[in-house]
């Protein structure tokens, strides 16, 4: 018989009471080190309230069943609670389990996690949970070695050629898969022994890294309509923070039926001024997506500051979105849904989620109200305007109020696009790095990978050689606090190479400024782990760096009030710097005009068309970080 638990909101309020009181009375930091982590870590995670409340609720939980005392395994999978789950009307009914020891594995937290997510709405059969979790049931250590034993069987001529240069991760993946359960550790510690068991200790030759092969490319990827990813599961409620109602999965059902299935997009640029490279790159990627899935785009104008907006840069965004390819399917602007987005402000205070305070006390333009906001997002315009309604309408809904809605409205499949270019090695202000013991050959080919973050595409080869070029500002003979890079006693590792670096001597000129650094180098594993990477050339290519700022000094020079001088008077006179003897890794030797590159730590650049045989020239286009200090 199935017994049915209703997990109801009223309990994560009592808990959540509960857990803040817990930080009152019990040693905070006792209370996360129960939960496995280090002392770090959890003076770390006080620090940030929000992020600690809710490991601090499951901590107080388990505790009403436990006592003062949790054991590591079980303070692990709590705090896989706390950090993976964000709807805490579950973490009763988790803790519960977890503390009673029904649910003790990685894999059964796992499925326990996955199963809540997949009923957000729905009462919790504990029966239906329980054998989705596999509770109850237990894998024994002669199970495991069994199961690893016939993975091994499997590979066995290719582990005796490749030996421990073979993927060990491919034996753990197929055990697990046949005992879904098992914990991870106890699979690892069986395949460690048997192959330990079968070839011997390792030897010279099992430490050598396997050379990387240029993994075939991808075929072209099959576009899903928003029917196919919704129909598979890959739903937006899953996502942290998403707000589950009662009505949720009606809507996205009404969704389908309105839409067909059909991508839809949108571009929301405020006509204020005129584009960047960054509205570039939402235009491509908001109307290239909707082209390439024979989508629709709509173009949306955020009317929020006439005193801004001008017919120029409406035409200008015009002139953009054809000059690029591309026709909005409809033009629209937030005030022209003002009469509905009104009436649903009146339908949430009818419900008790919303107030309006009109008591009179004070006079027009005597009071400021006070808007609660997500500061973090820059957009701290609290008086707005509108430009198409004339003078119809004496309030304003907020940004984020307007935004989401209107997205609603027009149906939109909510998109988010990322991308890589071909990533390269350059270093601006060099200083020489001689390597006095390589353990390798003299010079040898480091694969760099063509997209970091994914090693199934392409490698590019790098050459590493006894002498390669820093960064000088990598080097501080006299470091100061907080500094991780090279230093006296301080190693760092050569990025993509698998290589650490100890600095063993300074040469100085006759000027007393380093001209270069003598250094040992060993293996990356061979050691302790250091501190930082850096980025370096080896063999590199000299050529011409073009560093642009802003060209004016305030963010609005044709303003009178910012600029007083007119705009001649703001020019921002370093605002191109010229680095004429970079060093870039031979890579991009090949390298075109108008050719881009993602050079690391250092910025985006595109290739000069003043380039010429012997000299390339690269300007750059976007840094990586944007300085605090720029307006």
């Amino acid at each position: 018989m199935s017994v049915c638990v209703n997990v109801s909101v009223c309990e994560c309020e009592h808990y959540g009471s509960s857990g803040v009181s817990a930080l009152a009375a019990l040693d905070s930091l006792s209370l996360f080190t129960d939960l496995g982590l280090s002392q770090r870590k959890a003076r770390k995670t006080l620090k940030n309230q929000a992020l600690s409340a809710q490991p601090c609720e499951v901590a107080t939980q388990a505790q009403q069943t436990l006592g003062s005392t949790i054991d590591k395994a079980t303070g692990t999978l709590l705090y896989g609670v706390a950090s993976r789950l964000r709807d805490t009307r579950c973490f009763s009914f988790l803790v519960s389990y977890i503390a009673s020891k029904k649910i003790h594995t990685e894999p059964q937290l796992s499925a326990a996690l996955e199963y809540v997510q997949n009923h957000p709405l729905d009462r919790i059969d504990t029966a239906d949970f329980e054998q989705e979790c596999d509770v109850g049931v237990s894998v024994t250590p002669e199970q495991i070695e069994e199961a690893v034993e016939a993975a091994i069987n499997r590979h066995w001529p290719q582990l005796l050629v490749e030996r421990y240069r073979f993927n060990m991760a491919l034996l753990m993946g197929e055990a697990r898969a046949v005992l879904k359960r098992a914990d991870g550790k106890m699979i690892e510690n069986k395949v460690d022994m048997q192959v330990l068991h079968l070839l011997g200790p390792k030897m010279e030759a099992d430490l050598e890294k396997k050379p990387k092969v240029a993994k075939a490319r991808l075929e072209e990827t099959n576009w899903r309509t928003a029917k196919d990813v919704i129909e598979n599961g890959e739903t937006n409620y899953k996502t942290p923070g998403y707000v589950i109602t009662p009505h949720t999965m009606n809507l996205l059902k009404q969704h389908l039926e309105v839409t067909g299935g059909q991508v839809r997009t949108q571009f929301p640029p405020e006509p204020s001024g005129i584009l960047h490279i960054g509205h570039a790159k939402g235009i491509n990627f908001n109307f290239g997506y909707a082209k390439a899935n024979n989508g629709i785009c709509f173009l949306r104008f955020d009317d929020i500051n006439p005193k801004k907006e001008e017919a120029q840069f409406s035409t200008a965004i015009y002139d953009m979105e054809a000059w690029l390819g591309y026709t909005s399917y409809k033009v629209t602007y937030p005030c022209d849904y003002f009469d509905l987005l009104y009436a649903w402000a009146v339908e949430l205070i009818h419900s008790i989620l919303a107030y309006a305070v009109r008591k009179g006390k004070f006079s027009e333009g005597e009071a400021t109200l006070w808007v609660k906001l997500v500061m973090e997002d820059g957009r701290w315009t609290l008086i707005h305007h509108t430009t198409t309604q004339g003078t119809k309408w004496c309030i304003y809904p907020t940004y984020d109020y307007t935004h989401c809605l209107c997205s609603t409205l027009f149906l939109l499949l909510v998109l988010q696009c990322t991308g890589c270019l071909l990533p390269s090695m350059a270093v601006l202000e060099s200083l020489c790095i001689i390597i006095t013991s390589l353990p390798a050959a003299k010079s040898l080919d480091i694969q760099v990978p063509n997209v970091p973050a994914d090693e199934t595409k392409d490698f590019h080869p790098v050459p590493f050689a006894l002498i390669v070029f820093i960064e000088r500002t990598d080097f501080k003979e006299e470091p100061k606090p907080g500094f991780k890079h090279l230093a006296w006693g301080q190693p760092v590792c050569l990025r993509h190479t698998g290589y650490v670096i100890e600095l063993q001597h300074v040469v100085k000129g006759p000027n007393g400024c380093v001209e270069s650094l003598e250094v040992t180098c060993r293996r990356a594993d061979a050691g302790e782990k250091p501190k930082a990477f850096i980025h370096w050339v080896s063999q590199p290519l000299m050529c011409e760096v073009r560093l642009y700022e802003r060209l004016f000094q305030h963010k609005n020079p044709e303003d009178p009030t910012e600029v007083p001088g007119e705009f001649l008077s703001d020019l921002n006179l370093a605002s191109l710097c010229v680095v004429e003897a970079a060093l870039v890794d031979c890579s991009v030797a090949l390298a075109k005009p108008f050719d881009e590159f993602q050079c690391k730590r250092l910025g985006y650049f595109s290739v000069d068309p003043d380039s010429g045989k012997g000299k390339l020239v690269f300007n750059r286009t976007v840094t990586l970080k944007e300085d605090p200090g720029k307006v």
